[in-house]
């Protein structure tokens, strides 16, 4: 890179009243100014305070440094009218009367250009970050969340607690999901290999994958225990006594002109925040829980990756890919000689031919049994379809006749409510059904219904996206925190089978116990463990 010079930037420089201390960002010298004032921040971190045209022009890095030390002098000049630095004259070395008429000056950081820096500082640093699916951050809030179930079992809790734990678990949780949203938009721009290299991106496929995996199984292992927490909490409106003593700790510093409704406003944001945790780890009135979303999301990722890497094999390999045939055709379209012929080329690729014959109706068919057509008659010469004016111009038919009366759907509400009912009553039965009550094996549940087998399906494939080459124990809890299942395998190789009128299930028998959290008579964590 060439070292920059003051006699790049030729044009006019933008006034100061115009744009202020970040008018060197409009510039052609920027990166000169930008790297003069990351100068003054560092100076600044070692406590000097004023900088001389010569510390500048040593602190520049090698490839932003000029080979004229003037032209850091003129960028410190133009700095200094935009308002980034102040100019005072240099008097520690006069040593003569001549000194005093010669151009010496120190120079020094002002407010606006400090906090210019700092602005830019931050908006550097959102661009550049890329988010990570932190499992520690899950880990943490299972354990503010326990913390909160102790203060809210005490009588009174105490404001100051409560306030501070509240605190430190939206904090947390705060930052998980903006990473986890920054994670999964960098991920995409990964996928699809936009700002990432072919070569990078071959090189850490596989430790992405592992990482996903990784998360995934932390979700699913936590996000249930989390969800149960929650709704102990929620329970008895011991989380909104919580969050009624925060707000009322938060409104004790609130000025005398904004006491009267600042507890209310307090607690508004406080209740926000449980309610925007709750809808991440709990699915609630139809809507899937973030959580949910993100381990579907995080899931999908994995054999997207594996296709993109498929693709950028064939791509080596030399195979024909659709991108490549859309740059051939392209490049057929800019070398045809006319109009006419990039219009033959276009119907020869695509076909996309206007359609003269819309619809065929038993008026058509009668007209044609009547006056035959031959079949290699062209469509210039046949006889036109008439059609509808509204139909052309609309892509519908005219509606005659009266317009329809109003529907009363309210049959249709009660049989979907009836059927919500149904619903919740199947899956509250097979919770019934598959809660073991101790240790038992696959093979002793003998014969289960649709809605239990299903259930069990979903509670074992849980477990079983847990397990890891190695292991012989996991424990999993349903996405919504209802059920626990913990599962042992066997060593003496024998096969369970599962009878459902759809047919037989079977696989290698396991010591499984199923746990309903709902009944609050659940054993508590190491009881019952094989």
């Amino acid at each position: 890179m060439t070292a920059p010079s003051a006699a790049a930037s030729t044009g006019p420089d933008p006034e100061p009243e115009a744009f202020g201390p970040f008018a060197h960002l409009t510039v052609k010298n920027t990166p000169l100014y930008r790297q003069v004032m990351r100068a003054f921040l560092v100076a600044k971190e070692r406590f000097a305070v004023h900088l001389r045209p010569e510390d500048v022009h040593a602190a520049l890095p090698p490839d932003h440094r000029p080979d004229d030390p003037e032209a850091v002098v003129a960028a410190l000049d133009k700095l200094v009218g935009w308002g980034n630095l102040r100019a005072d004259p240099d008097t520690a070395r006069v040593t003569a009367v001549e000194d005093f008429y010669r151009k010496r000056f120190i120079y020094q950081l002002t407010r606006q250009g400090e906090a210019a820096e700092a602005a830019l500082s931050a908006y550097d640093e959102a661009l550049g970050r890329r988010g990570a699916l932190q499992a520690v951050a899950l880990h943490d809030i299972v354990t503010h969340l326990r913390a909160l179930l102790v203060l809210a079992a005490e009588d009174e809790p105490d404001p100051a607690k409560a306030h501070l734990a509240l605190d430190a678990l939206a904090s947390r949780f705060a930052a998980l999901a903006d990473n986890a949203r920054a994670f999964m938009g960098s991920l995409q721009r990964t996928i699809d290999l936009h700002d990432v290299e072919e070569e990078v991106f071959l090189a850490y496929k596989d430790r992405l994958i592992q990482y996903l995996e990784r998360f995934i199984q932390d979700l699913i292992t936590l996000g249930g225990r989390i969800a149960r927490l929650i709704l102990e909490l929620e329970q008895d409106g011991r989380a909104d006594s919580l969050l009624r003593a925060a707000a009322g700790r938060e409104a004790a510093d609130a000025s005398p002109e904004g006491s009267a409704s600042a507890e209310r406003e307090a607690y508004g944001r406080w209740a926000a925040r449980w309610s925007g945790l709750g809808a991440w780890f709990i699915s609630r009135d139809g809507r899937e829980s973030q959580a949910r979303l993100l381990r579907g999301r995080a899931l999908g990722a994995i054999p997207q990756l594996l296709a993109v890497v498929r693709a950028l094999n064939e791509r080596r390999a030399g195979r024909s890919d659709r991108s490549a045939d859309f740059r051939t055709l392209a490049r057929w379209f800019a070398e045809a000689p006319d109009d006419d012929a990039r219009h033959r080329l276009w119907r020869a690729a695509f076909g996309l031919h206007p359609a003269r014959h819309l619809t065929v109706d038993a008026d058509t068919l009668t007209a044609r049994a009547a006056r035959p057509v031959p079949a290699a008659t062209p469509w210039a010469e046949a006889e036109p379809l008439r059609i509808s004016p509204q139909l052309r111009r609309t892509g519908s038919y005219e509606r005659r006749g009266k317009p329809r009366k109003v529907e009363d759907r309210e049959e249709r509400r009660r049989a979907l409510a009836e059927t919500a009912a149904k619903q919740a009553a199947e899956t509250a039965a097979a919770r019934a059904r598959l809660a073991t009550g101790g240790v038992t094996r696959l093979s002793a549940f003998g014969e289960l219904d649709p809605a239990s087998f299903g259930l069990f399906l979903q509670l074992l494939g849980d477990a079983l996206a847990t397990w890891r080459p190695g292991m012989r124990h996991t424990v999993a809890t349903s996405n919504d925190g209802s059920m626990e299942i913990r599962l042992t395998a066997l060593v003496d190789d024998t096969t369970a089978e599962i009878r459902t009128p759809g047919g037989v299930f079977s696989g290698p028998d396991h010591l499984v116990e199923i746990v309903d959290l709902t009944d609050g008579d659940e054993p508590t964590d190491g009881e019952h463990h094989p």
